[in-house]
């Protein structure tokens, strides 16, 4: 084993975070392994508004990636990013994800490790079909095949894998740290009042069932505003946008502000997670660590997370039976400081850090 690791995170649009939950997670694993004394580089989209050479110690290495042809860049980016990798003497390679990545696995360094984070299981989302659908299913065969070490952020994952692939992978999840400080002031800028709104933060994708917690909320009693966090410049964004736009659904647009998105989520009467079809979602855990309230879509991932300390629907019906009737406040406040405990022993960044740590001194 050398004396200072050399590790290479491939497979996000880069840090520090200005996209979504696999770029929040490579800033913190990145800038948490150069504190443990391992030499980091992260590849960063070329239209990445970053353009320092270091950030926190880290290493940046942009590459080229024609956004404009849709899913055809993410292969041009992957490839490029992993024919530089093969130049750049990683004892490590962390590759976050594998839809586009895997079809260039044969080209990672053989002399590097290469340690694939699955994600979620990208061929269930509803929005893939017939032929996507089954180079999904044959991408993620590669992935596996081409990787020394699988890691599952999520248990249900991990015993999918190990069962379809005869693997025994590693189960690692996402961190997150406990908020302690709020300022309702923040939420003047979103004429917001403290528990006065419903939240749902999610990319703008039908898995994630956006409509089902829209229309459960505007069939209910409540006249609480949802406010919707996420960029809706898409299809389905602009679809939900313009059927559902009124004063009770709020479309907020992106917002990375941390600090903002704790306060929305904190002050919020519920937050809503619809998400379906991943592993271990980075926006439930800070929801928990915000001191949140949570009705999650009843899946196993998310029941895996949450156990009994929360809401569940699975249909719009759901929704309304739970936002008609009294919430119990000392069920609620036992939900709270549950989920606390779960975000401080379970998913406290420095515990996860560490596993990765000690998976790559192994």
């Amino acid at each position: 084993m050398p004396d200072k690791l050399k590790i290479g995170i491939l497979g996000t649009r880069g840090i520090p975070n200005h996209y979504g939950g696999f770029e929040q997670w490579a800033e913190q694993l990145s800038v948490g392994l150069v504190i443990r004394g391992c030499e980091v580089v992260v590849y960063n989209s070329n239209f990445h508004p970053y353009n320092q050479k270091q950030f926190n110690g880290v290493t940046i290495i942009k590459k080229w990636d024609p956004e404009k042809l849709g899913l055809a860049s993410q292969f041009i980016y992957d490839l490029l990013c992993i024919l530089d990798a093969r130049n750049q003497n990683f004892d490590v390679i962390i590759q976050l994800g594998y839809t586009t990545s895997s079809v260039w696995g044969w080209l990672f360094p053989k002399k590097a490790n290469t340690i694939y984070n699955m994600d979620g299981m990208e061929w269930t989302r509803e929005k893939y079909k017939g032929l996507l659908k089954s180079f999904l299913k044959w991408a993620e065969r590669l992935a596996i095949k081409s990787s020394q070490i699988v890691v599952a952020d999520s248990k249900p994952i991990k015993e999918y894998l190990d069962k379809k692939y005869s693997i025994s992978s590693h189960f690692i999840a996402y961190p997150a740290e406990i908020v302690n400080h709020f300022n309702g002031e923040v939420l003047k800028q979103f004429n917001l009042e403290p528990n006065n709104y419903f939240l749902l933060i999610a990319r703008f994708q039908p898995d994630n069932n956006l409509e089902m917690v829209i229309k459960g909320i505007l069939t209910s009693a409540s006249k609480k505003p949802l406010v919707i966090v996420g960029n809706h410049n898409n299809k389905y964004g602009n679809y939900l946008k313009k059927k559902y736009e009124n004063n009770r659904i709020l479309f907020l647009g992106k917002i990375y502000d941390k600090q903002k998105l704790d306060n929305l989520r904190h002050f919020a009467t519920i937050y809503f997670h619809g998400h379906s079809a991943g592993g271990t979602n980075p926006s439930l855990l800070e929801a928990m660590a915000a001191g949140t309230v949570i009705c999650a879509h009843n899946n196993k991932f998310n029941l895996s997370i949450l156990g009994k300390d929360a809401f569940y629907f699975c249909n719009e019906k759901d929704i309304v039976v739970i936002l008609n009737n009294p919430i119990k406040n000392k069920k609620v406040i036992e939900w709270l400081a549950n989920n606390k405990r779960k975000i401080e022993e379970q998913y406290n960044p420095n515990l996860i850090i560490d596993k990765y740590y000690k998976l790559f001194n192994k």
